[in-house]
């Protein structure tokens, strides 16, 4: 319980912090974010890094970093990094087994979405047609993982999930970099 709460307030404060960021601050700490995510869930799937523990629970040290650290991936969700996975790598990362990590993904996710929207809607920086558009691309979206995804292989599964995440943290930091380049001056007209 103590991790999901921490990860709300992470969210609370972050979606604060990300309000006042510009654009370019943003692009820049996603594709940062993303790419050392990609990294991490690489070298877990080249099994350069533990992939679960056995343990049911979390006490002493290993609790504590739980909650800091899911503080602060409850903040990173408001500059839009995903909280499920990389939450999963970390209580795994601690020795929690991978079906006992379920409910504190899934319950940080529950509290982090609404209470940073709240923050982001109460700023004025909510964008309605973005949340219809995924809202409405939910509905294939749910009906080709259940159809189609489920039927990879867990392996492939893996890393798609670490190309996607690659290319979106090269996307962002591209969109960063250009955002950082003087415009091109107007051609002189030829005399």
């Amino acid at each position: 319980m103590s991790t999901v709460l921490s990860a709300a307030f992470g969210a609370w404060v972050g979606a604060g912090v990300v309000n006042r960021m510009s654009r370019p601050a943003i692009q820049f700490a996603m594709g940062i974010a993303l790419f050392i995510a990609g990294c991490v869930f690489a070298a877990t799937n080249l099994h350069l890094m533990p992939g679960g523990g056995l343990a049911y629970t979390l006490t002493g040290w290993r609790l504590a970093v739980a909650v800091a650290a899911n503080f602060v991936l409850g903040a990173l969700m408001s500059v839009g990094i995903g909280l499920y996975a990389p939450c999963m790598i970390l209580v795994t990362l601690l020795g929690l087994h991978p079906l006992a990590a379920f409910p504190i993904m899934m319950g940080s996710c529950g509290l982090v979405q609404p209470t940073a929207g709240l923050q982001f809607f109460r700023s004025g920086r909510f964008g309605f047609g973005t949340s219809i558009a995924l809202a409405v691309g939910s509905i294939p979206g749910v009906l080709l993982a259940y159809y189609v995804v489920k039927q990879l292989p867990l392996t492939w599964l893996r890393w798609l999930v670490v190309l996607v995440v690659i290319y979106a943290a090269c996307t962002m930091l591209r969109s960063f970099w250009l955002s950082r380049m003087p415009p091109l001056a107007a051609a002189e007209p030829a005399k």
